[in-house]
C-alpha cells in the first residue's frame, strides 16, 4: 500500500492528501470493473431486479449476524444471499408466475423480517448507515479483501462468460450445445450475492444496484459488439466511482449517491448520442 500512496502522493490533486479518499479511489478502481463484469451479465440477463432484491434483503442478514453476536455481519450476509438467490432461482423456475413477481415476493419479505428483527426495541438506528454506506470509511485491509475478490470474480467470469452469454440470449440453444443452463445460472448467482453483500456497507443498500446495472445500461447502448460492451461497461464504471467519490470530497455528501447520479447522467449521454446517430 505504501508503493501506491506514494505514487499518489505525487498527483497534482489536493484530495489524496489524505488517506482516507486515496482509499476510497483505490476502492473505487477496484468495484468499477467488478460490478462493470457482473453488470453487463445481470442486463442481458434481465436479472437487475434481482440484484435489488439481494441488496434489499441485507438486512435480514445483518439480523442474523446480530442474533449470532458476530461483530462483522459480512459473512452472515454472504451466507444469507447466496441462500436467498437459490431459493428465489427455483421457485421462479418451477413457478408459472412472472420472475419479477417472484422476486419482488421474497425481496419484501426478506426485508420486512430484517428490519423487524433489527428495530426490537429501538435498535435499528445503529444498523441505518447500511442503507447509503460509505465508501471512505473503507480501510486497507478491506481493500486487499476486495482485490481478492476482483480476481476471483474475474476468473470466474473469463471462464465461463461464453456460456453466460448464450443461456441469456437462448436457453434451449445454450442447452443444446451441452451448457447446463442451471449450474451457470446458480454461479452467477453467487457471484452476485457475494459481491453484493461484501461491498454492501461502503456503497449502501439504496444505491448499490444502481451502481451494478446503470454503467452496464449505458455501456448497451453505444456498443456493438461484446467485447465493446464489456470494456464501455468499465470504463463508464469507473468514470462515475471516481467522479462521484471526487464530487461527494468536495460538496459533502454521499459517495454512493454522487456515483450513482455521474452513471445516471452517463447513461442518458449515450442514449442521447445513439438517438442522433438513428
Amino acid at each position: 500500500m505504501e508503493f501506491i500512496y506514494s505514487i499518489m502522493d505525487n498527483l497534482p490533486f489536493a484530495f489524496l492528501s489524505y488517506n482516507f479518499m486515496k482509499n476510497s479511489i483505490i476502492a473505487a478502481i477496484l468495484i468499477a470493473p467488478l460490478f462493470a463484469f457482473l453488470g453487463t451479465i445481470a442486463v442481458n440477463n434481465r436479472m437487475a431486479f434481482f440484484s435489488e432484491a439481494l441488496g434489499h434483503s441485507a438486512f435480514t442478514g445483518i439480523a442474523i449476524g446480530s442474533l449470532l453476536g458476530l461483530n462483522n455481519p459480512v459473512l452472515a450476509m454472504i451466507a444469507f444471499g447466496i441462500v436467498l438467490g437459490i431459493l428465489i432461482t427455483k421457485v421462479k423456475n418451477i413457478n408459472k408466475t412472472s420472475a419479477d413477481t417472484v422476486i419482488s415476493v421474497f425481496s419484501s419479505i426478506a426485508m420486512a423480517l430484517g428490519i423487524i428483527l433489527l428495530s426490537r426495541n429501538g435498535g435499528f438506528a445503529k444498523y441505518s448507515s447500511y442503507l447509503i454506506g460509505d465508501i471512505l470509511l473503507i480501510s486497507p485491509q478491506e481493500l486487499l479483501m476486495l482485490a481478492i475478490l476482483l480476481v476471483a470474480v474475474f476468473a470466474i467470469w473469463c471462464t465461463i462468460y461464453n456460456h453466460l452469454l448464450i443461456t441469456g440470449i437462448n436457453t434451449s440453444l445454450a442447452s443444446s450445445r451441452g451448457i447446463n443452463t442451471s449450474v451457470m445460472e446458480y454461479i452467477f448467482i453467487i457471484m452476485i450475492a457475494v459481491t453484493v453483500m461484501f461491498t454492501i456497507k461502503w456503497l449502501g443498500i439504496l444505491t448499490i444496484n444502481s451502481l451494478l446495472i446503470l454503467p452496464a445500461a449505458a455501456a448497451r447502448n453505444i456498443s456493438s459488439s461484446s467485447k465493446q460492451y464489456v470494456l464501455s461497461s468499465v470504463i463508464i464504471s469507473l468514470v462515475s466511482a471516481i467522479s462521484g467519490i471526487i464530487i461527494s470530497f468536495y460538496a459533502d455528501t454521499s459517495a454512493g449517491a454522487a456515483m450513482v447520479l455521474v452513471a445516471g447522467i452517463l447513461f442518458f449521454i449515450t442514449l442521447i448520442v445513439v438517438l442522433k446517430e438513428k
